[in-house]
């Protein structure tokens, strides 16, 4: 009786967080698409006034040569860059605030990140603390921004996060050896580029989390109880270019059209649940990332088959439907069986792509506390289809555990 009602209740603050939707404006970035659209994003950043950027990154993109040509061309139009490569995976509090030091220190007037979802989530953070007064820990949440973040402009070179597009930003705090999301409609960039040629060159391994990432999202949205006629339709296209040209650019990841597809799959995957939100899946995935720094995509990808399994009574139809965009299941088969596809289809690719069915750091003893921490993030902003009490969730994370 206890957890039908609170189940009621969070389903009323889901129901206030979707009626937000409506009522707020979400910025959608203005976007640049294809070969050299990167180049095309530092010429309006130079168009803006800007003459000062702090270009967010990682030492490895800036190792790798990838972000020499926007720095070049940026200095070719008069704008100084200052690099800060000090982003690694699960960014921290501590180096959101070495790149804020190096914004003022700086005196930079514009963000440009480059890189991987941590990336852009330290540069959205950076921005908001250049401008707030507040310390990261104290943004958590929802609309907890005073004042608007500095400018902000994106390059994602991995075909996952669809932070390009996003109103949220992850912030790891090894301290409480948890993760939080910084959450406001101002975090959205002004501007994106969404360009293929700078994801080529990412390794396998990569590709394959980073795509699931973004698979994981527009299937989160997709069966959503607070999805919209609008979220529904990007969430169909991501799915559907997903399934086309994932496989694509793993068995070839040179091939420029494919790794194009998977850059406009990523973004309209954050489109999607930028609005209608996620589920059990990061709730969990963000966890494991605290606990055991595992990459975020690829505890999403492991993670997704298992919860749509648990999910699956309270959103047959849609995961059927999702099974004929993908094309697989039988002609004819009703939505229980399509949905059975469905879900045996994720588990096939995971197997195809070396993601693994298990998770060997998962440890018994963490389990109450992952449970626990799970439960909350997705109790207060997810709009789930269905909820987990303690035994449920804890039973789940069992099944997880390496034989």
């Amino acid at each position: 009786m206890l957890f039908t009602i609170q189940t009621l209740f969070f389903r009323f603050v889901q129901f206030l967080l979707k009626v937000g939707t409506f009522i707020l404006p979400i910025r959608v970035p203005e976007t640049f698409r294809g070969a050299g659209a990167a180049m095309q994003l530092c010429e309006a950043i130079a168009a803006s006034g800007a003459r000062t950027v702090l270009l967010v990154t990682d030492a490895m993109l800036v190792e790798l040569g990838l972000v020499k040509p926007m720095q070049e061309k940026l200095e070719a139009l008069g704008v100084r860059v200052v690099t800060y490569d000090g982003v690694k995976p699960d960014p921290t509090i501590a180096q959101i605030e070495t790149g804020v030091d190096l914004y003022k220190g700086e005196g930079c007037e514009a963000i440009l990140a480059v890189g991987g979802g941590s990336s852009i989530d330290a540069a959205k953070v950076i921005a908001a603390r250049a401008r707030n007064p507040h310390g990261v820990r104290w943004m958590a949440g929802l609309f907890r921004l005073l004042r608007s973040p500095a400018p902000l402009y994106a390059v994602p070179t991995t075909a996952g996060t669809g932070s390009e597009v996003t109103i949220a930003a992850v912030v790891s705090d090894p301290e409480t050896v948890r993760k939080f999301a910084i959450m406001d409609f101002r975090l959205v960039p002004l501007m994106a580029a969404l360009d293929g040629s700078l994801m080529t060159g990412v390794p396998p391994a990569i590709t394959a989390a980073t795509g699931m990432d973004a698979l994981t999202h527009a299937v989160e949205a997709f069966i959503s109880r607070n999805r919209t006629q609008a979220t529904d339709a990007d969430a169909r296209e991501a799915v559907a270019l997903i399934m086309a040209h994932l496989p694509r650019v793993m068995a070839d990841g040179q091939d420029l059209e494919a790794r194009s597809q998977m850059a406009v799959a990523s973004y309209k995957a954050g489109l999607a649940f930028t609005k209608a939100g996620v589920g059990y899946v990061h709730a969990f995935a963000h966890n494991f990332g605290a606990h055991y720094h595992i990459p975020h995509g690829l505890a999403n990808a492991i993670l997704l088959p298992y919860v749509l399994e648990y999910s699956k009574p309270a959103c047959t139809p849609r995961l059927a439907e999702l099974a004929r965009i993908a094309g697989v299941g039988e002609a004819g088969a009703g939505e229980g069986a399509l949905a059975d596809a469905f879900i045996a289809h994720i588990r096939d690719l995971n197997a195809r792509f070396g993601i693994p069915a298990a998770v060997d750091k998962l440890q018994t003893g963490d389990i109450p506390v992952i449970a626990a921490n799970a439960r909350s993030e997705a109790n207060w902003f997810y709009a789930v289809p269905r909820y987990m009490d303690r035994s449920t969730s804890e039973g789940f994370l069992r099944q997880l555990l390496a034989a």
